[in-house]
């Protein structure tokens, strides 16, 4: 029974190390499509940010413009 559960054990251990070394090999192609796909969200998370900055600045200068008509009214 002892050899059965140690046999077994080594086996396990066997397989989860094949497993680790396995997951750490990348060839360049796959670090390649990996940079590729990383920039690609990079550049997509910019522009996203900067459409963002642009429609916030659109609404400063409407508020600014709308201050200004207001002020002009007052005088």
């Amino acid at each position: 029974m002892k050899r059965i559960f140690a046999f077994m054990l080594l086996v396990a251990v066997s397989v989860a190390w094949s497993i680790q070394a396995q997951a750490q090999r990348t060839t360049t192609a796959e670090n390649m499509r990996r940079a590729r796909k990383e920039a690609k969200q990079q550049q997509k998370v910019s522009k996203k940010l900067s459409k963002k900055q642009r429609k916030a600045m659109k609404k400063y200068q409407k508020s600014q413009r709308k201050a200004a008509k207001a002020n002009r009214r007052t005088r």
